[in-house]
C-alpha cells in the first residue's frame, strides 16, 4: 500500500517544482487629495485660497454658501451641518405595548424608535429587563455554530436507501465498490476548492529501505499522480491510457512511480485545476466498465511494474490510495476528512494482511531482515510460525501472517508473536506515514519478528 497510497515498489527520484507563487506589493500613495505632492507649494490646477485647505491661522476655510432666491431675501441657506444629528422622534408607548415588542427587540427586529423606546423603559421596568434577557438567551441558543459540511456517511445511506426501493439493472460489483465509494468523497472534497487550494503544497511520504521518504508537489499534482496510476487499472479494461496523449507517449509496463513522473515531466507548467476533470471522467469510466463486464473480469490482471495484481485486489489498491491521497489533501487545505466505512476499511486491511508475507520474503532478499535470522522452512501450504495481527475497531479482525514462506499458511498452533492496531492507525502504516517504531499499540512474543512485520507493512508504501 503506498506511502502516498497503494501497494509496492516506487521510485524515489525528486524533481523540483515549478515556482507558482508571486506576490505582489505596492506602497501607499505618496501624493496629496489634489494630486499634489504633499508639503509642496500650489502648482497649477491647485485650489486656491480660500476654497479649501487651511487658512493662515491652520483654520479650514470654508467654501462659500450659495445664497437664496430674491424672494427669499438673499440670504445665505442655512448650513446643514450646523444643525446637528436630527433626533430620532420618541414614541410614546404603553406598558402593554412595549412588553409586547421584547420578542422582536431580541430578534432585532424592531426599527430604529421602537428599539429605542423598548430600550428605555428596559432601564425603568425590572419585570421587562429580566423577561429581555431570557429572550436574548434563547435567541443565543437558536443560533448555535454548526458545520454546514455533509455527514461523510450521508451519500452512503442515501445510495442504500435509493437501492432497497429500486435495485440498479447494473449494479456495481461488491469488489469495486470502495473504489467507487473513495473516489467519490475525494471528488466532493475538490467541488469548492479555488485556485489557492488547488496549488497548495503537499509534501507525499512514503518507505524505501526502512527509511521514510518523501516528495513535494502540490494537490492537482496529487490528482495528476492519481490520474496517471489509476491508468493502469483502466488499460487494463481497454479504456484509454491517460500518458498516451503526452509528447512522445509513455513506456509501457512501468510503475506507479515511472508513470507519475512522466506525466509531471512532460507538462510545462505544474498541473492546475483541469486535472480534475480527466481523473472524474477516467473514474467514472472504471466503475462503469467493471460493473458491466461483472465477474467476467475477475481474471484479469494490472501490471505495477515489477508485479501485478488481480483486477479485484487492484481496485482495493487504488480505493485504499484514493483515501490516503485525500487526507494528504485535506491535511494541506486544513480540512477534516473522515476514514471509509468500516465494511471498505476492512477489505483495505485485508488486502495488506495478505501481501505481508511476500514484503516478509522482499525484506530477506535484500538483507533487511534481523541479522542471523533463518527462516523456517516448511512445504508449499504446511503450516508456519505466524504472527497474529489484531486490528481494533469497527473494521477489525485477526489475521495469522506466515513469517517464514509466503507458501505457508498461518497457524495459531505455530504462533510465536502477536500485535494489536487499530485499523487507521495499520493502513496510516502501510501508507508510509506512521513510523514502525510507534505504530503498535500492544506487543507480545518475538521482537525481532514483530519488528520485521511492521517494517514489512510500511515497506508495502510507494510514491
Amino acid at each position: 500500500m503506498s506511502g502516498t497510497g497503494g501497494f509496492g515498489a516506487h521510485d524515489g527520484h525528486e524533481r523540483d517544482g515549478h515556482d507558482e507563487w508571486t506576490e505582489w506589493h505596492q506602497g501607499p500613495d505618496e501624493r496629496g487629495p489634489f494630486g499634489d505632492a504633499r508639503g509642496t507649494d500650489h502648482g497649477a490646477g491647485a485650489v486656491p485660497p480660500g476654497a479649501g485647505g487651511f487658512g493662515p491661522d491652520r483654520s479650514p476655510h470654508r467654501i462659500p454658501l450659495p445664497r437664496a432666491s430674491v424672494e427669499d431675501g438673499g440670504q445665505p441657506l442655512p448650513d446643514l451641518a450646523d444643525l446637528g444629528d436630527p433626533a430620532a422622534v420618541p414614541l410614546d408607548l404603553s406598558h402593554d405595548v412595549l412588553k409586547s415588542l421584547l420578542g422582536a427587540w431580541a430578534l432585532a427586529a424592531c426599527s430604529a424608535a421602537e428599539t429605542a423606546a423598548v430600550e428605555e423603559h428596559l432601564g425603568a421596568c425590572g419585570a421587562c429587563a429580566e423577561e429581555a434577557l431570557r429572550l436574548r438567551e434563547a435567541v443565543g441558543l437558536l443560533h448555535q455554530p454548526e458545520s454546514l459540511d455533509l455527514d461523510p456517511a450521508l451519500r452512503t445511506r442515501v445510495l442504500e436507501s435509493c437501492l432497497d426501493r429500486r435495485p440498479p439493472h447494473i449494479p456495481v460489483p461488491e469488489w469495486a465498490a470502495a473504489y467507487d465509494a473513495e473516489t467519490a468523497r475525494l471528488d466532493a472534497l475538490l467541488q469548492d476548492f479555488g485556485d489557492a487550494e488547488w496549488h497548495a503544497p503537499v509534501r507525499l511520504r512514503w518507505f524505501e529501505a526502512d527509511a521514510a521518504t518523501s516528495r513535494r508537489t502540490t494537490v492537482a499534482g496529487v490528482i495528476a499522480h492519481l490520474l496517471t496510476v489509476d491508468g493502469l487499472v483502466a488499460v487494463a479494461l481497454g479504456l484509454e491510457d491517460p500518458l498516451a496523449g503526452l509528447a512522445g507517449g509513455a513506456p509501457e509496463a512501468v510503475g506507479p512511480a515511472a508513470r507519475t513522473e512522466a506525466f509531471w515531466r512532460a507538462s510545462h507548467f505544474p498541473p492546475t485545476r483541469s486535472v480534475r476533470g480527466p481523473w472524474r471522467e477516467q473514474s467514472h469510466g472504471i466503475v462503469r466498465t467493471v460493473s458491466f463486464t461483472g465477474s467476467t473480469a475477475g481474471g484479469l490482471e494490472v501490471p505495477y511494474g515489477e508485479f501485478a495484481l488481480p483486477l479485484h485486489d487492484a481496485m482495493l489498491d487504488r480505493a485504499f490510495e484514493c483515501w490516503m491521497h485525500a487526507e494528504d489533501i485535506a491535511e494541506a487545505v486544513d480540512y477534516p476528512y473522515e476514514p471509509p466505512a468500516p465494511r471498505h476499511l476492512n477489505k483495505m486491511i485485508d488486502l495488506a494482511a495478505r501481501m505481508l508475507p511476500v514484503a516478509l520474503a522482499e525484506r530477506r532478499r535484500t538483507g533487511l531482515s534481523a541479522p542471523g535470522r533463518t527462516p523456517h522452512l516448511v512445504p508449499a501450504g504446511a503450516p508456519g510460525r505466524s504472527l497474529r495481527l489484531e486490528i481494533e475497531g469497527a473494521a477489525g479482525g485477526e489475521w495469522l501472517i506466515p513469517l517464514d514462506s509466503p507458501a505457508a499458511v498461518g497457524s495459531a498452533d505455530h504462533e510465536v508473536a502477536h500485535v494489536a492496531l487499530d485499523g487507521v492507525e495499520f493502513c496510516r502504516l502501510a501508507a508510509g506515514h506512521v513510523p514502525p517504531e510507534e505504530a503498535a499499540a500492544g506487543q507480545l512474543g518475538d521482537r525481532e519478528a514483530i519488528r520485521d512485520v511492521l517494517f514489512a507493512a510500511a515497506g508495502l508504501s510507494r510514491l
